[in-house]
């Protein structure tokens, strides 16, 4: 994943096993590459702290090169506003296309506001009553993403899978135990937010 615009970004790099650096891209992004420029042990990665999406770096020319790169583009040029006339103001809506029986389409039609109205209300109310279950997929997923990426060979990695998506904490400690430090620890930090979820 690119991160360009993406500065401030929290993330964790690697070098084989080893933690180089962990905290804004800015910052990982130069510690990791002193390490490429002195020649790694093994496999660099850098993975998003949020998502643990591995995190492509463009490391060429100076820190400052490294920087810019990753610095933010500059905000468009302000375009002139045009007069508006009368109808609706602009709410960012997109129109799509969306596919329903005819029984769905009678109900919805039936509903104070139509069927537009209906639909974003059902979606909101779906949003709010699903987002303890969204966060807790979410970190389910970002902590296997880096088990699989990192310890992905490690004894007691299928065991500790099982253990993530189950909500066992004691027994995913338990199958963490041996892994590299650095690997673990990390690996732990992720799977807490699902345990907590």
């Amino acid at each position: 994943m690119a991160m360009d615009g993406r500065q401030g970004a929290r993330c964790t790099a690697f070098e084989g096993t080893r933690r180089i650096a962990s905290g804004a891209l800015g910052e990982v992004a130069l510690a990791t590459k002193a390490v490429v420029e002195r020649g790694p042990t093994g496999p660099v990665l850098v993975f998003d702290d949020d998502t643990s999406e591995p995190i492509e770096l463009d490391l060429r020319g100076s820190d400052e090169d490294v920087l810019r790169r990753l610095a933010p583009p500059p905000p468009p040029a302000e375009e002139p506003k045009a007069t508006r006339g009368p109808g609706r103001p602009r709410l960012g809506v997109v129109a799509r296309e969306v596919t329903l029986l005819p029984r769905h389409w009678e109900w919805l039609a039936a509903q104070p506001g139509g069927a537009s109205v209906a639909l974003r209300r059902l979606v909101d109310e779906a949003r709010r009553d699903r987002e303890p279950a969204d966060r807790l997929r979410a970190a389910r997923e970002a902590a296997y993403r880096f088990m699989s990426a990192m310890a992905g060979d490690a004894p007691g990695f299928e065991e500790a899978t099982r253990a993530l998506f189950a909500g066992d904490r004691v027994r995913f400690t338990a199958q963490t135990a041996d892994w590299p430090s650095d690997v673990r620890d990390h690996a732990r930090r992720l799977a807490a937010a699902a345990f907590d979820a």
